[in-house]
């Protein structure tokens, strides 16, 4: 028996933002992350549409990007002393993120960050709050989604937490959130959403269901989202859409082991300055574990299903699929998304030195390897790498090597 789960409802849309007027609490606490839904103005008007649809609102801002382990208590604390009956989290993948997880804590105060990584496996939730997911990048889907990724940085791993219990009830979609998005965020959230879609169709819980939304939002992403990186708003619009759509699919068939990689390099490099954007670790890694997936045969045919429905030609599905790992790694250079951690900088350009040292690198290789295998995203992968074979995979997307095993 499989499920699909999705929030009760999705707005989406011009003015989508106004449901907030509808969701009938009395008390909101609104969870924003750096300031950009501030100066854009949305946070006001988010403070508005609540109070005018009769609820008390407090606050709980400057959220981090890849959130700690250390913000969602203290934002789980501030919940405990106002006691909302609505979590509202509006922004990107970040706070939404913090804010499931500190639903969990609100609910039950006695859980440990030890008991929310336990996958599938989170008590009822809903006995004290409802949560509302607005989005305002177009790659999480995390407003859609029964996910959360909080940052251990004293043991620099990612964690994802899982479970349907942390579906938002309400998902608000509103192009106008992402209209003045950076052009780097543009592109590496852009690049995830593809990822999940991707990922979401070869894994091995995909479903009837969950497919043709893979399909979709992959056809839609290749289609709009070079464009919406050099602004054109109507694709901008069309992307906001399809992340979601992507969202979708995998909260519901899981993910593989490209999120499983990024996942374990994200934030194991943070002692160096080297902090590897999640978006941008997706786009650098997805080419070389499709050249491995598509060892199994399945994935290989559900490759090339893929590649059927989005327009990626070729004679053999080995053809397809080393025209589709070319269309991607295109993509990144129209986005200017480097190819290999080697060549990833600061600002996600080539940089002479490498913004990840190679001796570091092979120093903590077989740990972030052992860490990736152990990943939640790696079970639902087509083929489960051993311990060998994530080492060389890793190298290669370190040096941007030829997957042929």
């Amino acid at each position: 028996m499989q499920r699909f789960t999705l929030p009760r409802d999705l707005y989406h849309g011009p003015d989508a933002l106004e449901a907030l007027k509808t969701l009938g609490g009395k008390k909101a606490i609104l969870c924003v992350g750096g300031g950009s839904m501030k100066r854009a103005g949305f946070l006001d008007k988010a403070i508005s549409y609540l109070k005018e649809g009769g609820m008390e609102v407090e606050l709980i801002e400057g959220i981090e990007s890849d959130p700690s382990v250390e913000t969602v208590m203290k934002g789980a604390q501030k919940m405990s002393e106002f006691e909302p009956d609505w979590i509202v989290a509006m922004g990107g993948g970040s706070p939404i993120d913090a804010a499931k997880a500190m639903w969990i804590k609100y609910e039950y105060p006695d859980t440990t960050f030890e008991d929310m990584c336990k996958v599938f496996g989170l008590p009822k939730l809903r006995t004290k709050a409802k949560f509302c997911a607005i989005s305002s990048t177009s790659g999480t889907g995390t407003e859609v989604t029964a996910f959360s990724i909080i940052t251990d940085y004293e043991k620099g791993i990612k964690y994802p937490l899982a479970d349907f219990e942390i579906t938002p009830d309400v998902a608000i979609v509103d192009p106008a959130l992402v209209a003045s998005m950076p052009q780097k965020l543009i592109a590496h959230t852009g690049m995830d959403a593809i990822t999940h879609a991707i990922e979401a169709y070869v894994s091995t819980a995909n479903s009837y269901f969950t497919d043709p939304l893979a399909l979709v939002s992959a056809n839609t992403i290749k289609e709009s989202l070079v464009a919406s990186y050099n602004g054109d708003q109507d694709a901008r619009a069309k992307m906001h859409d399809a992340q979601c759509m992507a969202g979708m699919s995998f909260s519901n068939a899981l993910l593989g082991i490209v999120h499983s990689m990024a996942h374990k390099t994200g934030a194991v490099f943070a002692d160096y300055g080297a902090h590897i954007i999640h978006g941008a670790a997706n786009a650098m890694y997805l080419p070389k574990v499709i050249a491995f997936n598509a060892k199994d045969e399945t994935a290989k045919k559900r490759y090339g299903q893929i590649c059927d429905f989005i327009g990626v030609s070729g004679a053999s599905d080995d053809e397809k699929i080393a025209n589709l790992i070319a269309l991607l790694r295109k993509m990144n250079d129209e986005l200017n998304i480097p190819h290999c951690i080697k060549n990833y900088g600061a600002d996600s350009y080539p940089t002479e030195q490498g913004f990840v040292p190679e001796k570091v690198f092979l120093e903590r290789l077989p740990e972030i390897a052992k860490n990736a295998i152990a990943d939640a995203c790696t079970g639902s992968n087509p083929r489960i790498p051993s311990q060998e074979e994530m080492e060389k995979l890793l190298k290669a997307c370190y040096y941007d090597r030829e997957v042929d095993f």
